[in-house]
């Protein structure tokens, strides 16, 4: 089995690339540009295609995603962009994607389950499966690279693969 991508959706989110055995290879932020209304972040996708063409991974496991309570609709269609973007940009790479829901990749990685504390309790637990990279979680704002490695983690326990170190 190849390696494995896992994507963090969102202007804030990011993408981990980690071996079968779950070893974090490489982490990039999600590529943006604010060329939307008003400023507003998309994700790039030539950029996003560059990083998911490089990676030449087996599977992707992207975090699934929908409109949020008290969302406005352009918050919530932006962030179903983002979700398009990035389906439509694994697809034209050939990279076959599966979709896990927070609750289930938080509970394959025992993140407890809502909404506070669950961006450190991330971090936290991405600095202790990969103590050697802490330095890509140290700051608030690394929580969607903690996250994308995390959902990456869920996908690989998903498919029976020993991931924990």
């Amino acid at each position: 089995m190849s390696n494995i991508i896992g994507i963090d959706i969102g202007a804030t989110g990011a993408l981990a690339l980690l071996s079968p055995a779950g070893e974090l290879l490489e982490v990039e932020d999600m590529p943006i540009l604010r060329d939307g209304p008003a400023g507003r972040p998309n994700v790039n996708a030539p950029l996003l295609s560059a990083i998911v063409a490089k990676w030449e991974a087996a599977t992707a496991y992207v975090e699934f995603v929908g409109a949020r309570p008290k969302e406005g609709p352009a918050g919530a269609f932006a962030f179903g962009r983002s979700k398009g973007v990035i389906e439509g940009v694994c697809a034209a790479q050939g990279l076959p994607v599966a979709f896990l829901t927070p609750a289930s990749w938080k509970r394959a990685v025992g993140i407890p389950p809502g909404k506070d504390g669950a961006k450190d309790a991330a971090r936290s637990e991405a600095i202790r499966r990969w103590p050697q990279k802490a330095d890509l979680f140290a700051r608030v704002k690394d929580d969607g690279r903690a996250e994308a490695a995390l959902i990456a983690v869920a996908g690989i326990s998903r498919n029976g693969i020993s991931h924990d170190r």
